[in-house]
């Protein structure tokens, strides 16, 4: 989406993000954001927080879907650890 969209800050200081913008952005309640100010330009930037345990268990998961994981046991093989059986 390459468009400039106007909102308005209410008597809060509230901003609201259009709906076509957060579905876009996969944009949801709670979701938090930094906010960087640049006050050369008057300019707030936002980005969208990420939770890092979030990426990496998606990264999990892909790796996983591709077939590039290994279990324990095959991981213990290739790298001559013993595993004792429990």
């Amino acid at each position: 989406m390459d468009a400039t969209l106007t909102v308005k800050a209410d008597v809060k200081g509230r901003l609201t993000i259009p709906q076509q913008l957060r579905k876009a952005l996969g944009i949801e309640p709670g979701d938090i954001f930094f906010v960087a100010i640049d006050e050369d330009h008057k300019e707030l930037r936002f980005a969208k927080a990420e939770n890092p345990f979030d990426v990496l268990a998606q990264h999990a998961i892909n790796e996983h879907r591709a077939g590039r994981t290994r279990n324990l046991r095959e991981f213990a093989a290739e790298n001559g650890i013993p595993l004792e059986d429990v």
